[in-house]
């Protein structure tokens, strides 16, 4: 990696992108400290010395700490996030956004500003229920201090319209990184903000115990290195394309392979999973936290370590497994493109029955793929049984939500890198002898 990062720094074009973005990333992170107007920082700060548990860390987690601070980056990249998963789900079903994927660079276009008006609109409710919750005291439950120093109507309006202007800031921000900077602009963002939370969790354990600090960290080391082997892996489904005239020219006869990774859903199902367990919680917190659904609630989807959590956990991430898969990969539009060109796979006859196996290999690593999620969240709750303290359960780092976003952008982000080395150091028939 070190030699990489030389070689980056060597070629002035990648050096320009690689400081560019680093620029962006520490902006972003001074939007994330950056307090909102109105917003009593001494008494945030003291609330946040003993915060901990549940809600508090799904949000720590996702907003880079911003989000309990109440900075002007407080909804971080979430509510982008949300939008482009919507948009990703809505194309399937309105064939008017069908169309418009299928256009090309226009069509993406239109669909890239769809995105940007959906995030402000879910923007807008998220920054509201935000300060709403600061403004009843209901973020930190364990604090009495007032994190807002006006709670007059006017004063919230002001505070609600500084985040949403923040969560276009941010947009703007990933965007500039995609364009003229390295990697997937969203991506690093994300990933920026659970990098900024991990070291918090880390010196906290230190404090508690070290020796547990230093198993985890061994721990981790091998949990990443399985990661990245099953985030690699994939199967190849082999595919001959046969010899077509077009014109005066031969074209075809070549063989490829039609790669179809394990986890072929990537993180959005823990991510779906992960927000609707909390949505219960969130929902009892803003009705006052009182009454049987309340105290179901606190009962069995508050403490990770329940069976009942445990079990509704492990169906969910399966479940959206499977339907993530499903609206991503069409194997009858990838058949039909294949029978258009001439391609087909060995053994298999082209158009249905080749869309049927394709189907059928789908569904079998999409198994394998829920499966490998779905114990790769559950890190944490083996960790609630295997570590009796409890100081140390609260401030775990590697769940499987972490270690996923680490990994997967990490590796992409790497492999942007040696694809644009490549294209500066490939010389191919100029190579001298």
């Amino acid at each position: 990696m070190l030699t990489v990062l030389i070689r980056v720094f060597r070629v002035p074009d990648l050096r320009r992108k690689m400081l560019f973005t680093l620029a962006i990333i520490a902006l972003f992170r001074l939007g994330q400290i950056l307090p909102a107007p109105g917003v009593n920082v001494a008494a945030v700060q003291e609330c946040l010395a003993g915060a901990r548990g549940g809600l508090l860390d799904m949000l720590q987690l996702f907003s880079g700490g911003a989000m309990l601070k109440l900075s002007v980056f407080a909804l971080g990249i979430m509510p982008y996030i949300t939008a482009s998963i919507v948009i990703q789900l809505l194309t399937v079903m309105i064939p008017r956004l069908e169309s418009l994927r299928k256009e090309g660079r226009q069509g993406q276009a239109k669909i890239t500003q769809y995105t940007r008006y959906l995030t402000v609109a879910l923007a807008v409710p998220q920054a509201t229920t935000v300060v709403s919750l600061a403004r009843a005291g209901q973020i930190f439950t364990n604090c009495d201090r007032r994190v807002l120093h006006d709670q007059s109507p006017a004063m919230v309006t002001v505070i609600v319209v500084t985040m949403v202007a923040g969560t276009c800031v941010v947009m703007w921000l990933g965007e500039l990184i995609t364009d003229r900077g390295i990697g997937n602009g969203m991506s690093i963002l994300i990933f920026t903000q659970v990098i900024a939370a991990f070291p918090s969790y880390v010196s906290n354990i230190f404090m508690v115990s070290p020796f547990a600090l230093a198993v985890m960290l061994v721990a981790g080391v091998f949990l990443v290195a399985a990661v990245v082997f099953i985030e690699q892996a994939q199967r190849r489904i082999p595919v001959q394309y046969a010899k077509r005239m077009v014109g005066r020219r031969m074209y075809g006869g070549t063989s490829t392979y039609l790669p179809l990774k394990v986890n072929q859903a990537g993180i959005v199902p823990v991510i779906f999973t992960s927000s609707l367990l909390f949505l219960p919680q969130l929902a009892t917190q803003l009705m006052g936290g009182t009454g049987p659904v309340a105290e179901w609630t606190a009962r069995y989807l508050v403490t990770g370590d329940h069976p009942v959590y445990i079990t509704m956990y492990l169906l969910l991430i399966v479940g959206f497994t499977y339907f993530y898969v499903s609206i991503t990969f069409n194997p009858v539009e990838v058949a039909d493109n294949m029978k258009q060109y001439s391609g087909f796979v060995p053994g298999i006859r082209p158009g249905r029955p080749t869309a049927a196996y394709l189907r059928f290999v789908l569904s079998r690593l999409t198994a394998s793929g829920a499966a490998y999620l779905g114990v790769l969240s559950l890190i944490p709750v083996i960790a609630f049984v295997l570590l009796r303290d409890p100081a140390t359960q609260q401030n775990f780092p590697f769940g499987g939500t972490t270690i996923l976003i680490m990994v997967g952008v990490g590796l992409d982000t790497v492999k942007h890198i040696h694809a644009q080395l490549e294209q500066r150091d490939y010389t191919g028939f100029l190579k001298r002898p």
